[in-house]
């Protein structure tokens, strides 16, 4: 009889401990919420190394990046271009990065990628994004600085952090679209008056990238103007300095997709060593887009050319999900040195 009791009230103590330690776990994962990036971004200059910032469009992108956050321990951004935001819809991303957030328990930022104006940033942080980007390199400087202004005043009586742009970048990206004769350097001579004048956290510049996977022709060896970066680094010390149109657009993709029925002749992108070099310096967020694009496509690509009587989705999208993973976490180990950061 004892024995017997004694068993119950056993099985009663653990039952109530697991039920303590699962509902402390539903609280902690109920507490997390998006973060913004200054914490990341204090931590990414003095440790010299770069958080990644990955675009998304769809779950299984998401996926591909959080899980490997989660596995090398990395801080990571999120970012949504207005071009994504109209494919998936706000509501759904917000769904999607509040999921991975209580899945991982990793530092997560929701960044608005290219807000070309201020009511889409004010649509993103009224709707939940913890950082949004303003850009305002097509107007002139007194203009850019009056419009980056006002999103940083809206932005900040919200909580949320703002990254703004000095210099134009070539290339394509959804709705930005700027011609290698438009492009310009950021001068930085002018960048501690619009960081002063507009109290913007973050600054974007252009020292040689592009947007896109066609970043360079043939035969040109890609540059980037560190001296421009150091000079920079000098006028705003310790202070967040972005690279946008920072893909790689790995050879070795863009070969498998051309071999898979795709055409992409001359895709070429910035080396690296060189983005490596960045990270190690003022530059604390690096932006990734065009190389996810190509792994998730060369993934498909491979199972829809090897295996053409798939057609449920899951399999190839499955595939492409990994290979997503594998790039990104790639990037976190020998690039932006952000594992084990988180």
């Amino acid at each position: 009889m004892f024995v017997v009791s004694y068993m119950v009230i056993l099985r009663l103590i653990t039952t109530s401990v697991v039920e303590i330690h699962t509902e402390r776990r539903r609280t902690q994962m109920s507490e997390r919420k998006l973060v913004g990036t200054g914490e990341m971004f204090k931590k990414a200059l003095a440790g010299k190394y770069a958080i990644g910032a990955y675009n998304v469009n769809n779950m299984e992108i998401l996926q591909g990046i959080a899980e490997a956050a989660e596995e090398t321990r990395s801080p990571i951004i999120l970012q949504v271009s207005a071009g994504a935001r109209k494919y998936a819809k706000h509501a759904y991303l917000m769904a999607l990065a509040k999921a991975a957030v209580e899945d991982t328990g990793i530092d997560l930022a929701l960044h608005l990628d290219h807000g070309a104006d201020f009511e889409i940033c004010k649509s993103c942080i009224d709707g939940g994004f913890s950082s949004v980007m303003i850009d305002g390199s097509k107007y002139s400087f007194d203009e850019n600085v009056e419009l980056t202004k006002k999103v940083v005043e809206y932005a900040h009586a919200h909580g949320v952090v703002v990254e703004g742009e000095l210099g134009k970048l070539a290339g394509i990206e959804d709705d930005v679209h700027v011609t290698a004769e438009d492009a310009m350097f950021t001068n930085p001579a002018e960048v501690e008056e619009f960081v002063t004048r507009t109290g913007v956290d973050s600054l974007a510049i252009a020292i040689g990238t592009s947007h896109g996977a066609y970043k360079f022709k043939p035969g040109t060896k890609p540059q980037l103007r560190f001296d421009i970066l150091e000079e920079i680094s000098k006028r705003l010390p310790n202070f967040p300095i972005v690279l946008h149109g920072a893909s790689s657009v790995i050879p070795n993709l863009v070969d498998e997709i051309n071999a898979c029925g795709g055409n992409m002749p001359d895709a070429i992108g910035i080396p690296e060593d060189m983005l490596r070099q960045a990270a190690s310096m003022a530059v604390c967020k690096i932006n990734i887009d065009s190389d996810i694009r190509l792994a998730m496509t060369a993934g498909i690509r491979r199972v829809l050319k090897n295996q053409p009587e798939v057609f449920d989705p899951r399999t190839y999208l499955t595939v492409g999900r990994d290979e997503v993973k594998k790039m990104v976490k790639h990037k976190i180990e020998n690039v932006l040195g952000s594992k084990d950061k988180a």
